[in-house]
C-alpha cells in the first residue's frame, strides 16, 4: 500500500473525485452515507471508477457520517456501523493499489448555532475513533468554512494518530475565508499545528481556486492539495447539474502544479472522467520546488463613518431614552403614519422604531418609511428591526448594505415571528440564521467585512439591538440568553411589553451586573378585549391579572382607552426608577396615546432619583 507522504515527496498525486454529487447525478437524494449499509455495491462501483481513472488516494464515504449530520435521517445511532463500513469497502477497493482516507466533513458554516461546541467534539471523536479503529491510511478533513472548527478538528486528531492528517478549507471568496482570514495564513497555522497536507476544497471552481491559490506560498513541512468543484452548477429541471467539460481540467492539471499543488484531487460534481484528465494533465509534470507568490494588494478599509448623533445606547447610558414603535401601514394610504410621525418628533421621542412586518404580516418596507420620515423633514432617528425570516443570506447582506448607505445605523435584530400566524400562512420561513448569528453577522461588517469574509471596502458603524421576552417562567434562565446575545455583538435591549411592576423589579435585581442599556416595553392597554387577546393569544405577552380586572370594569370605549394609557403611566412611575431606557409600543396606529406617554416619560424623569 503506498505511502501517501512519502508519493507526494517525489511526485505529485492524484486523489478521486465526489462521491455525493455523484451518487445525486444517479437519482440518490437522501443520506449518502446510508448507502454504505443499504447499497454496498453501489459505492464499491463509486471507488473502482475512481481507480479505473487513475486515483491513487481514494475517500470514505463518510463525509456527513457523524451524529449531528445523521441525526437528520434518524440514523444518529448508526455511525459506527455507517463508518466501519464505508472504510471496509473502500479498503476492498483500493487493495495495494491507492491509499484510503477517512473522510470527515465540517459541520459549522455561517450557521454557527447549528450544534454546540460540545456536541460537535464529542461527534468528531466518535466518527474519528471508528476511522482509525478501521486502519485508514489518512484522515481528510475537507469542507471546512468555520476556521476555529477545522483547527479543534486538527488538534484533537492530531493527538489520537500519528497518520497522515489532510487538512482542506473552504473559500465563499478566493483568498479569504468566512472570517476574514487569508487563505495563506489559515493555510500556515493549520501546517504549524500539525496537518501534513493543507489545502482547499469546494465551492470554486478551478479558475477561482487558482486564483486564490497565486498567494499561497509552498510551505517547509506540509504538501499543498486542491479538490475544485467541477463547475457552477446549474439548475434544470429540479436538479444541480454541473459541466462535463473534463477537458478543462486536463489544461488546469499543470496551473495547479505551477501554483505548487502536489495532491490534486475533485469535489462537487466532478466523475472519473474529470479526475482521469488530471491523471492525464500531470502525467508528465514534476512537483515546483520553488514559487513565485503573487502579493494580493487588498482595498484598504477606510473608517466607518462616526454616526451624526448620539447612538441610542449612549444616550440611555447617560439620560432616560425614550424609544417608540410606530408599525408602518399594511396598505399604501401612509397619512396617520406621517402624522404620527411627527406627533410623536413634537412629543420628544428620541427614536421611532419600525417592524419588519411584524406578526407575518406584510406591511409597507420599514426602510422605504425610514426613507419616507427622513425626505419630509423628521428628526427622529429610527431605529429598523431586521428579520430573519423574510430573507435569506443573500438578502440580508444586500438590505444592510442598503442600510448603510441610506445612513441608517440603528438595527433591532430578530428572529421573526412564523409565517403561520400571519396573513400568508402558507408562505415560507427563511431563517437561515437566528437572531444570535445576525447579530454577530451585522458586527463582522462593522469590521469591513461581508458574511462570506471578503471586504466591503469600508466599514459600516451599526448599532444592534437585541429583544429580550421577560415573560418567562425562569426569568433568570431568560437573562442568560440576553447575556449570550451580548456575547454575540449586542449594544442594547429591547423588552416585550411588561405589565407588573415587581416584575420590572425583579428585572431590575436580575440584570444590575450587565452594563447593556435595557428599554423597558410598555404597550397601552386599548379595551378589555385588547387585553385578553394579547394575554391569551399572542407569544410573549403575559398579564397580570390586576391590569385583566382593572382593563374589564370598563366597557366604553373612551373609558377603558384612558384606563390603559393610566396602566401604563402607574408602569412607567416604576420603570424609570430602575431603567434608564423606555420602549413604548403604539397600539393599533393610536399615536395620541404613545404621545402623550412619552410626554409623562419626560415630565416624571425630572423629579427621579437615580437608584
Amino acid at each position: 500500500m503506498p505511502d501517501i507522504l512519502t508519493s507526494l515527496r517525489d511526485r505529485l498525486v492524484v486523489a478521486d473525485g465526489a462521491i455525493g454529487t455523484l451518487l445525486y447525478a444517479h437519482g440518490v437524494d437522501r443520506c449518502f452515507e446510508s448507502y454504505n449499509l443499504s447499497h454496498p455495491d453501489d459505492i464499491l462501483r463509486v471507488h473502482q471508477s475512481y481507480l479505473d481513472a487513475g486515483s491513487e488516494v481514494i475517500q470514505t464515504n463518510t463525509y456527513g457520517a457523524n451524529y449531528i449530520k445523521l441525526t437528520r435521517f434518524g440514523l444518529e445511532d448508526r455511525v459506527h456501523h455507517i463508518n466501519s463500513k464505508a472504510v471496509k469497502i473502500a479498503k476492498s477497493a483500493a487493495g495495494d493499489k491507492a491509499a484510503v482516507l477517512g473522510t470527515m466533513g465540517g459541520i459549522r458554516g455561517v450557521q454557527k448555532l447549528v450544534a454546540s461546541r460540545k456536541e460537535i467534539v464529542r461527534s468528531f471523536k466518535e466518527q474519528l475513533f471508528t476511522l482509525l479503529l478501521e486502519g485508514v491510511d489518512g484522515i481528510l478533513l475537507e469542507t471546512y468554512y468555520d476556521f476555529e472548527e477545522i483547527q479543534e478538528a486538527l488538534q484533537i486528531a492530531r493527538a489520537e494518530t500519528n497518520i497522515p492528517i489532510i487538512t482542506n478549507v473552504s473559500m465563499h471568496e478566493p483568498g479569504v475565508l468566512e472570517n476574514g482570514i487569508s487563505l495563506p495564513y489559515a493555510l500556515a497555522k493549520l501546517e504549524d499545528s500539525g496537518a501534513d497536507v493543507v489545502g482547499v476544497n469546494c465551492h470554486l471552481g478551478p479558475y477561482y481556486m487558482l486564483k486564490a491559490l497565486e498567494s499561497v506560498p509552498l510551505l517547509e513541512k506540509a504538501y499543498l492539495a486542491a479538490y475544485p468543484n467541477a463547475s457552477l452548477p446549474a439548475y434544470e429541471n429540479g436538479k444541480l447539474v454541473y459541466s462535463e467539460r473534463t477537458q478543462y481540467f486536463e489544461q488546469c492539471a499543470k496551473d495547479f502544479r505551477d501554483q505548487g499543488v502536489r495532491l490534486l484531487g475533485g469535489c462537487c460534481g466532478t466523475t472519473p472522467e474529470h479526475i482521469r484528465a488530471f491523471k492525464d494533465g500531470v502525467k508528465d509534470l514534476t512537483p515546483l520546488k520553488e514559487k513565485e507568490v503573487k502579493t494580493i494588494t487588498f482595498t484598504p478599509e477606510q473608517q466607518a463613518t462616526p454616526p451624526q448623533h448620539a447612538t441610542l445606547a449612549d444616550k440611555a447610558r447617560q439620560d432616560h431614552t425614550v424609544i417608540v414603535e410606530l408599525d408602518a401601514p399594511k396598505h399604501l394610504d401612509t397619512n396617520d403614519f406621517i402624522e404620527g410621525v411627527f406627533a410623536l418628533e413634537k412629543a420628544g421621542v428620541d427614536a421611532i422604531t419600525l417592524a419588519d412586518n411584524s406578526l407575518a404580516t406584510p406591511r409597507i418596507s420599514n426602510v422605504a418609511m425610514a426613507v419616507k420620515m427622513k425626505e419630509l423633514g423628521c428628526k427622529v432617528k429610527p431605529l429598523i428591526h431586521l428579520t430573519c425570516r423574510d430573507r435569506n443570506l443573500i438578502g440580508l447582506q444586500s438590505h444592510l448594505l442598503g442600510m448603510h448607505t441610506l445612513g441608517f445605523d440603528e438595527i433591532l435584530a430578530i428572529t421573526g415571528d412564523p409565517t403561520r400566524i400571519g396573513g400568508f400562512p402558507g408562505a415560507s420561513s427563511v431563517f437561515d440564521v437566528t437572531s444570535f448569528e445576525l447579530t454577530r453577522l451585522i458586527k463582522q461588517c462593522n469590521q469591513g467585512l461581508s458574511f462570506s469574509g471578503s471586504s466591503l471596502k469600508t466599514k459600516t458603524n451599526f448599532q444592534v439591538a437585541a429583544a429580550f421576552n421577560p415573560n418567562v417562567a425562569n426569568l433568570e434562565k431568560a437573562v442568560k440568553r440576553m447575556e449570550k446575545k451580548i456575547k454575540h455583538g449586542a449594544d442594547y435591549f429591547l423588552t416585550q411589553p411588561i405589565f407588573n411592576h415587581e416584575q420590572i423589579i425583579q428585572l431590575h435585581r436580575l440584570t444590575k451586573h450587565i452594563d447593556k442599556p435595557i428599554f423597558i416595553g410598555i404597550m397601552p392597554l386599548t379595551s378589555h378585549r385588547n387585553a385578553e387577546f394579547l394575554h391569551n393569544e399572542v407569544p410573549g405577552m403575559k398579564l397580570s391579572d390586576e391590569v385583566r380586572s382593572r382593563m374589564q370594569q370598563h366597557q366604553n370605549k373612551e373609558d377603558s382607552r384612558r384606563e390603559g394609557i393610566n396602566i401604563a403611566k402607574e408602569l412607567i412611575d416604576t420603570a424609570v426608577q430602575y431603567f434608564h431606557g423606555i420602549y413604548i409600543i403604539t397600539p393599533f396606529m393610536h399615536y395620541p396615546a404613545t404621545a402623550e406617554l412619552t410626554e409623562y416619560v419626560h415630565q416624571q424623569t425630572k423629579a427621579v432619583t437615580k437608584i
